[in-house]
């Protein structure tokens, strides 16, 4: 089962609530957890489940691609066109997004064919009734068939798509967490079919082919839609660029900080030189150069191309592309220099940087360095005091914001292994500390530099269950370095093959054979491949942090920026970075904790929300109804940062919004500061200055 491309009618749509006078159409039960018999009910993806209270009560395990249930049956929805799901979040973490999705018979999911997929966003607490709309057939499907590249598309927003076959014929429902990073206790109660008000399409789903394409105008923005703040003209982006440049001479920026950003009235601790953390009345604090308190409070990917966008097989979507000898077919070639090996990886030849091309239109000769001082400008203005990681370099070494960076490790990797970016890497290997030597030796500059903190190694590595790396491990060539290093480790325990192949239930003709083998090892191994998963781990963090200490032993080595992990892989983490990342895409951190026994200072690497009003297709991984309600919801999330004890920042991802038509991965997200045009989401802006301004305050009170 692959992630399904998710669609929802936005408030954006035509909305007719006229029905049929004096139709009566019964609701039609299609799930009762009191009643359907469990025989018809299964576990999906490692998930538990039980009956408890009249509720199928569901457990599942981080890192897993798709857990939850699967029910069977023959049921005729007729001409219903909504669906209303009863569901509960057990957990107090905050709220947790639930896949539904109703197929027909001989429906392919993989392909989207046949299915009806809603994506809800269930909040902790008491039992939610949820409603699902059916959405009609678009009346120009060859238009819909020629949008690729996208997570969402003008055809598919968030959160719901309709393939079904028009029969009302349905032989199953999956009820799941889309690739569940963490652990979650959730339930469901009932699926009913019902008759409601019907739902048009929007205006642009009724364009035939020749008249939506192309649908992304000169500036990529999407043409068949209006939104307050669209760009229309290049006097559009001077004009905002003269009221902006007024915003922040009135709001300069807090009048508490130090040089670097730090707590200027808080309390004097010893001053290095250099950033380091430690705990000051049962709080973990960040300590700046001058001794000054410090919390980072930042956003990731400071740079002019954020909205880069493949051309191949695509160049129909758009107005106004450059020819080769007009000044801006020069953005036909910038990049982003992180994410350009992913463009690479995946074989696209040509793009386009929306984003900077209108920053050049904005700011005019030497545009990069203008938007560098804008950037540090705007900083300051809004109460932010870090640009974090894959930011571009130039902006950062201007040496008047801290920041911080990551390395992404090139060694090789334990073949076996599954990871949604790259595989894990292979500690044992010998390249595994040459290879990061040179890495870090590359960054020297950095690594010395005061106003640079720290840095992350890796991001959201795939850590699988308890004994997984293990697994992937004995899955990998017999040339794999862990492989054999786990083989002799074995040999030593069990002496002879035979004695394994007891333990494990396995059968091994020899050692040889067990090493030569790529098949997934038998039930029995589990505690070996549990020992080998912690050893492995314990490799990997041991090793990256001997080589970061050696060359820039006053520099804070900030993690992997978990995303789902597992409490082995946090333990041993804890024991060798300075900080531990997250990536958390929730509403608030209230509830967050670490295992038991760990108190180390915690880093978010990554959050946002995002909203539908503003002409993109994707609200991002936390959408909220509107930019008014996204900025409220930056507020809360930071500000409950600000008061857990751990929490020593949070960086927003990303400092601007991506290209309307997707990035390299499809990713399409209303994630911004500013827009594709570089201008400022008021509503945004509005909240990260109350919080920012007031984050000293905040953190320090009791």
């Amino acid at each position: 089962m692959k992630k399904t491309v998710l669609f929802c009618l936005s408030n954006l749509a035509i909305c007719s609530f006229s029905m049929a006078q004096n139709q009566k159409v019964s609701d039609i039960v299609l799930f009762d957890a009191a009643t359907t018999p469990l025989k018809s009910v299964s576990a999906l993806y490692g998930a538990s489940i039980d009956r408890k209270d009249n509720i199928i009560c569901i457990e599942n395990k981080g890192n897993n691609l798709y857990p939850g249930v699967s029910i069977k049956g023959s049921w005729n929805i007729g001409k219903s066109n909504q669906i209303m799901v009863e569901l509960q979040n057990f957990d107090d973490k905050g709220d947790v997004t639930i896949t539904v999705r109703l197929e027909n018979p001989g429906a392919d999911p993989d392909k989207g064919t046949g299915v009806v997929v809603s994506r809800l966003n269930v909040p902790a607490g008491g039992l939610k009734e949820l409603t699902i709309s059916i959405p009609s057939k678009p009346p120009y499907p060859e238009v819909e068939a020629k949008l690729k590249g996208m997570r969402y598309t003008p055809y598919k927003l968030s959160p719901l798509t309709s393939s079904l076959d028009g029969t009302g014929d349905i032989s199953r429902i999956v009820v799941f967490i889309n690739r569940a990073k963490q652990d979650w206790k959730w339930g469901i109660k009932k699926v009913v079919a019902k008759v409601g008000p019907d739902e048009q399409m929007p205006s642009w789903m009724y364009l035939p082919s020749e008249k939506f394409f192309p649908f992304i105008d000169i500036y990529g923005q999407f043409i068949h839609k209006d939104w307050p703040g669209k760009t229309k003209s290049d006097n559009d982006l001077k004009e905002e660029l003269r009221r902006e440049l007024a915003d922040i001479e009135t709001n300069p920026g807090p009048s508490d900080r130090s040089l670097y950003g730090g707590w200027k009235n808080g309390p004097r601790q010893k001053a290095t030189g250099h950033f380091y953390v430690k705990k000051i009345d049962n709080k973990w604090w960040m300590v700046d150069p001058e001794g000054y308190l410090y919390w980072s409070h930042g956003v990731v990917r400071v740079t002019p191309s954020c909205a880069v966008t493949p051309l191949d097989d695509r160049e129909f979507y758009f107005t106004s592309l450059p020819k080769a000898d007009d000044p801006f077919a020069e953005f036909y070639t910038t990049r982003d220099e992180l994410l350009y090996p992913y463009y690479v990886a995946r074989n696209i030849k040509k793009t386009y940087d929306f984003s900077a091309a209108n920053i050049k239109r904005k700011y005019g000769e030497n545009w990069r360095g203008k938007y560098a001082e804008m950037a540090h400008k705007r900083l300051k203005s809004w109460g932010l005091n870090t640009i974090a990681n894959s930011s571009d370099k130039s902006i950062c070494m201007m040496d008047k914001t801290p920041y911080t960076d990551r390395f992404e490790l090139k060694s090789p990797d334990i073949e076996g292994s599954n990871n949604a970016w790259w595989k894990f890497k292979d500690p044992f290997h010998p390249e595994f500390r040459t290879s990061f030597r040179k890495q870090l030796m590359g960054r020297k500059k950095e690594l010395e530099d005061p106003w640079c903190f720290g840095f992350f190694v890796d991001n959201e590595i795939s850590w699988g269950g308890p004994t997984a790396l293990a697994e992937w491990t004995l899955q990998s060539p017999a040339s794999q370095p862990a492989k054999i290093e786990m083989v002799k480790r074995l040999k030593k325990r069990y002496k002879k093959i035979e004695d394994l192949n007891k333990i494990w239930k396995s059968g091994y003709a020899n050692w040889e054979a067990l090493l030569e083998s790529q098949e997934k090892p038998a039930s029995g191994s589990y505690n070996d491949c549990l020992e080998f998963t912690a050893i492995i781990t314990e490799a990997y963090f041991k090793n990256v942090r001997d080589e970061f200490k050696k060359v820039a032993p006053d520099k804070l080595y900030m993690g992997c920026r978990f995303a789902g992990s597992n409490e082995t892989a946090l333990r041993i983490g804890a024991k060798y970075c300075d900080v531990i990342s997250y990536n958390i895409y929730r509403r608030s951190l209230a509830s967050f904790s670490l295992p038991e026994g760990i108190d180390k200072p915690v880093m978010i690497g990554e959050f946002h929300f995002g909203a539908l009003d503003r002409g993109l297709f994707h609200p991002s991984l936390v959408e909220t109804a509107n930019q008014q309600e996204r900025g409220k919801a930056y507020g809360i999330y930071v500000e409950s940062a600000l008061r857990h004890p751990n929490i020593i920042g949070t960086h927003w991802h990303q400092f601007s919004d991506q290209a309307t038509t997707g990035r390299f991965d499809g990713e399409d997200f209303q994630v911004g500061f500013t827009d594709v045009c570089d201008t400022p989401y008021r509503e945004t802006i509005e909240n990260i200055r109350n919080v920012g301004y007031n984050m000293y305050k905040i953190r320090s009170s009791k």
